[in-house]
């Protein structure tokens, strides 16, 4: 015999799935209902794979039908998953390109204590002396140390109005525009938070903020790979990174990590290069002489086996520290070893940058969203 179709609905709206408020005909998990002869066919549409909540509808259907339609009917249930997209996650900006800047350079280290946020603050001194808008964004934010590198720790952005928001503009100095999460704490205070809370500021100083037009941002990251750094590439379609080491075996095993990190399938940030800084000592009475007191050329040697261009050496010399610590990049001194050694580097992350634009797709931040365009250095 043939059943109504419209009494078995009938029946099936006297269950009601978990979690849903209405039943399962008027909340449109029935998606149809087919009858031949004794057999009863119901196609169920679930927003939940959980196997539970699948035989436990099964079971009610079976037994609804079997109650209140015959007792002889054969039902058979059709169950296809739907799951509803995830909401985006409200501590991050997913991919969204911030108007007027063209590069994003990511600036990353495997480990703490090679220089990483030194080499960032010259390579800005650097690309502002050579005619470009750059700015800073200190993404450090257990331990920021851009504001005291260029001597404004104890400045403090204002508010100002842009289109009809009110936004955060950056210290400028040196013609750099610096943002930091140091701008916004004590000296003597520890930032302890969790990872939304920190990505929540990032996102703050970087989409609050009036940047303006900008050939170069400058991210100096934290060291490690950890979840300041995703923040950072969920945030942002990174146009490339630079990895900065020092010779050392463990520096390099670290380096080698942060490399690989931007390499990830999911990620996939083109690495620009890698920076090995300390590379040699030279006294100053002895100009012509080098040291290699953490090793010689490993950062090089590095390159080359993860075939990634290596963009330079920068020695270490007192006056690198001594130039940071009184909040004058060391690179803006003219005439000297440690302006060219600077100048050499920053001309190759400029070059690795226009071949990257000119030979490879606007990056994506982590598979969301991609980037408007680089058109500063691409000419």
């Amino acid at each position: 015999m043939n059943y109504s179709k419209t009494e078995i609905l009938k029946a099936l709206e006297s269950i009601a799935l978990p979690g849903e408020g209405k039943n399962m005909v008027a909340s449109g998990a029935v998606q149809n209902v087919v009858t031949f002869a004794n057999e009863v066919i119901v196609d169920l549409k679930l927003a939940t794979p959980a196997l539970h909540i699948k035989k436990r509808a099964e079971a009610d259907i079976v037994k609804v039908i079997q109650e209140k339609i015959s007792a002889e009917a054969e039902v058979k249930v059709n169950i296809r998953v739907e799951a509803p997209s995830k909401p985006e996650t409200p501590n991050l900006i997913k991919g969204k390109p911030i108007p007027g800047i063209q590069n994003i350079i990511a600036i990353a280290s495997g480990k703490g204590g090679v220089g990483k946020s030194t080499v960032t603050a010259n390579l800005a001194a650097t690309l502002s002396k050579m005619g470009f808008k750059v700015g800073i964004l200190d993404a450090d934010i257990y331990g920021p140390s851009i504001p005291i590198m260029f001597d404004v720790a104890e400045e403090r952005p204002l508010s100002i109005q842009e289109g009809g928001k009110s936004k955060m503009k950056p210290i400028e100095n040196y013609g750099i525009k610096v943002l930091s999460i140091g701008f916004f704490t004590k000296p003597d205070q520890a930032v302890i938070w969790r990872g939304p809370m920190a990505a929540k500021a990032l996102n703050q100083m970087i989409f609050d903020a009036a940047w303006g037009e900008l050939d170069f941002m400058l991210i100096d990251l934290p060291p490690g790979t950890g979840d300041i750094h995703l923040s950072i590439m969920q945030s942002l379609p990174i146009t490339g990174a630079v990895v900065v080491s020092t010779p050392q075996a463990v520096a390099l095993s670290d380096a080698r990590k942060g490399v690989a990190m931007f390499r990830q399938e999911s990620i996939q940030v083109p690495v620009l290069g890698i920076v090995e800084n300390m590379a040699y000592f030279s006294p100053e009475e002895l100009p012509n002489n080098k040291y290699y007191i953490f090793g010689k050329e490993g950062a090089k040697h590095l390159a080359e086996d993860l075939n990634v261009p290596f963009l330079g050496e920068i020695p270490l010399v007192q006056g690198i520290r001594e130039a940071c610590d009184a909040g004058r990049p060391a690179a803006l001194q003219t005439a000297t070893s440690v302006e060219m050694a600077f100048e050499g580097v920053t001309k190759k992350v400029v070059e690795e940058t226009v071949r990257r634009n000119d030979n490879l797709p606007p990056t994506e931040a982590i598979k969301i969203t991609t980037m408007a365009g680089c058109s500063a250095v691409k000419k």
